[in-house]
């Protein structure tokens, strides 16, 4: 891990964030969080995962959105940061097509803020998170190298808008970029959009599940702690480096995931089937040959232990 003291971290109360957040206080470095704290989806778990980080001595919270760039402005003011982790954004492929412009508002404008508060503070260090969703209709598995100028989802664009934004800024003004792309992130209190929290919540409560298409989409599903620990390495001086953090394995496919949590819960799946929506990718596989040469970096949860945890937090969880 690069040598850090004091770190921002956006999002900070979303599900990859506070996973990286929580490393990091456990390494003794002083995180400051932001998050706006949106309904997206119910903020009750945004405030279990909160309240965990308000335990660390290290760790100071403000309730702000980056789109409030004002507000950016103070907390870099009163704070001389190392590394700033962009990990706020409005996240889900299907909900962008419904509401584009707040994806544009908080993805682009959100980074073009905390890009402008690093170059005004003199920051110079970004670690930026991005998307699997950029590679549609690439050859598989994905490399970093791939032009991904044609993306099909307002969530996906606004990810790339922000991807290039920060070049700029690491062409202008020398901050140094790394730019992770995360590949189907999951694991216990996860975001409840999600096919792995839908999916284990439904199965459990023995409610119907329902699946766009026929269930064999596939995805290179990756455990949150191995992508917590990615985007932490990501923080050493890269210059400006696009890495992917995904599993690298043969993709899963949603059946084989219905599957296993079955197996883990002891309950059997109620599928209803539904219409693939346009947006959503048929299978996503990276190759992390970049992550483990630059980062030393490749995943140590494989998939069927990674969903057994994930049905014991499950099926265990107190009210949140």
């Amino acid at each position: 891990m690069a040598v850090m003291k004091k770190v921002l971290v956006t999002g900070v109360a979303g599900f990859i964030a506070a996973k990286t957040a929580e490393f990091l206080l456990n390494d003794k470095v002083e995180v400051v969080g932001i998050d706006n704290m949106n309904d997206y989806y119910d903020v009750s778990l945004k405030n279990y995962r909160l309240n965990s980080l308000k335990t660390h001595p290290n760790f100071s919270f403000h309730q702000i959105d980056i789109e409030n760039k004002a507000a950016l402005q103070k907390i870099f003011i009163e704070n001389k940061f190392d590394v700033v982790f962009n990990l706020a954004a409005r996240a889900g492929v299907r909900y962008s097509m419904e509401n584009p412009d707040i994806y544009m508002s908080t993805n682009a404008q959100g980074t073009l803020n905390l890009l402008e508060c690093m170059r005004a503070h003199h920051v110079k260090k970004f670690v930026l998170a991005s998307t699997s969703s950029l590679y549609a209709g690439q050859v598989m598995p994905f490399k970093e190298d791939l032009a991904v100028n044609t993306p099909i989802s307002p969530y996906a664009a606004t990810k790339k808008a922000a991807e290039v934004m920060a070049y700029t800024y690491h062409y202008l003004y020398k901050i140094d970029v790394s730019v992770v792309r995360y590949f189907t992130v999951y694991g216990p209190a996860g975001r409840p959009d999600m096919s792995p929290y839908i999916f284990a919540d439904k199965i459990l409560k023995g409610e119907e599940l329902p699946v766009f298409g026929d269930g064999t989409q596939a995805r290179d599903f990756t455990y949150v702690d191995d992508i917590a620990h990615g985007t932490i390495l990501a923080a050493k001086p890269l210059g400006y480096e696009i890495i992917n953090l995904g599993g690298g394995n043969n993709p899963y496919s949603l059946l084989q995931m219905i599957e296993l949590m079955e197996k883990y819960s002891g309950k059997k799946a109620k599928l209803k089937l539904q219409d693939k929506i346009a947006a959503d990718m048929d299978v996503t596989w990276a190759d992390i040959s970049k992550a483990k040469s630059l980062l030393g970096w490749e995943p140590r949860v494989g998939f069927e232990e990674g969903i057994k945890r994930l049905m014991e937090w499950q099926s265990s969880k107190a009210d949140i």
